[in-house]
């Protein structure tokens, strides 16, 4: 990645501690990728100091511990440390929607939900035993962050979850868009980092499209309810478009599965007639409210319709999507690879992916020095960038102007 090896101010620096990091085999693939990437940029790092006693382990062949976690028969469990971690700077990173994972239950195999996927985090934790110097959990969607705010007799289960890891002796908690960052309130002395996917977004959709341009007269970023606006509101910003919303116009006589059905999707906005539309968003779920926001806007004379959420969790299937798709109600859906993807989806021609597993690394990275995360937490300056390298380009290809 061509702006890391400019970090020069972490040349030198010494780390809070040795670093390992525990990937949760729901995340391998990307733990995987995130422990190359820190394997390559501290080894490409030059270190004057390196054979000082202070330096030791701090370049590595892996970075990786190895554990094991059990599951009994009856489904009861336990976590297996294979070395040691006392005194490690140790980040356990964990997909809590991968609902491939399986185990046995009195002979029958039975997928993890989100809570089998925190038992087991919390094993690992109980494992390490409070030797570790500091532990930090990456959890890229956070568990039970749909469930973070009480409208009547409920279960604050998001607020719980931060309370009981800080209690465990929790450091930090990095995730990615939450759906209510204001959750963090509920363990105030945790910290608490809450990314988003901007840059990935814009660079994989600049590099699967050739023709657009980016300025307010071609392109307008739409936020798909009152909840996603910030976010709308940020991304537009960063590349001079404008930007509308749509709000969600409900019945409250009526509840369905624990919710006041949407009756119809309002938009708030410019003109759009022939431009490029972006929709972000933090996550599709059964994707019903997508697909209407799509169509709407389509009907609305959208040019195109790009669609970036972070996580694409597709609960009722893709048929529906497959639909839209072939009605033009849309043209691309981006998500990040930052939780499980179905196989199927992988396949889809509509669909791209945003690698996020440097962007995991270089977070851990600074997380081990204690620097700023100022720097990353912010992309504005590297989304200009890129936006004008695209805008000013002749027959370069496109993959090329971004700065990775």
């Amino acid at each position: 990645m061509a702006e890391d090896r400019k970090d020069d101010f972490l040349e030198g620096r010494l780390a809070v501690a040795p670093l390992k990091i525990a990937v949760m085999d729901n995340i391998r693939q990307v733990g995987d990728m995130v422990n190359h990437y820190l394997v390559e940029y501290r080894r490409n790092r030059s270190l004057d100091s390196r054979h000082l006693p202070e330096f030791q382990g701090y370049v590595s062949d892996n970075y990786e511990i190895s554990f094991d976690v059990i599951r009994m028969g009856t489904g009861e469990g336990k976590c297996v440390l294979n070395e040691t971690v006392r005194g490690k700077d140790l980040y356990i990173l964990t997909d809590v929607m991968n609902f491939s994972q399986t185990y046995t239950l009195y002979g029958r195999t039975n997928h993890k939900s989100p809570d089998d996927h925190y038992t087991d985090l919390k094993r690992v934790i109980g494992a390490v035993g409070g030797r570790a110097h500091r532990i930090s959990v990456v959890m890229p969607f956070l568990y039970e962050s749909r469930q973070h705010k009480r409208n009547s007799r409920e279960s604050l289960d998001c607020a719980m979850m931060i309370e009981e890891l800080a209690s465990m002796g929790v450091s930090n908690l990095m995730t990615f868009d939450a759906h209510d960052p204001s959750v963090e309130a509920a363990s105030p002395l945790c910290g608490f980092d809450n990314f988003s996917a901007f840059y990935q977004f814009i660079r994989a959709l600049l590099d699967t499209e050739e023709d657009m341009i980016i300025d307010k007269e071609h392109v307008v970023v739409i936020s798909p309810d009152e909840g996603a606006l910030n976010r709308a509101i940020y991304f537009a910003t960063v590349l001079g478009v404008d930007t509308g919303m749509f709000y969600k116009r409900r019945d409250y006589s009526t509840i369905v599965n624990g919710k006041n059905p949407i009756v119809a999707h309002e938009f708030l906005g410019d003109n759009i007639d022939g431009k490029d539309v972006i929709i972000i968003d933090d996550m599709i779920s059964s994707g019903g409210s997508m697909l209407d926001t799509a169509r709407q806007l389509k009907a609305m004379n959208a040019k195109r319709v790009f669609i970036c959420c972070t996580f694409g969790l597709f609960t009722d299937g893709l048929k529906a999507f497959d639909e839209a798709y072939e009605k033009c109600y849309f043209d691309r859906i981006i998500t990040t690879n930052l939780h499980y993807r179905r196989p199927e989806l992988l396949e889809r021609p509509y669909y791209v992916e945003a690698d996020m597993s440097k962007y995991v690394a270089q977070i851990i990275d600074y997380a081990n020095h204690d620097v700023s995360m100022g720097k990353i937490l912010v992309p504005t300056s590297r989304i200009h960038k890129i936006v004008e390298r695209y805008n000013a380009r002749t027959d370069t290809p496109v993959a090329r102007y971004s700065d990775e």
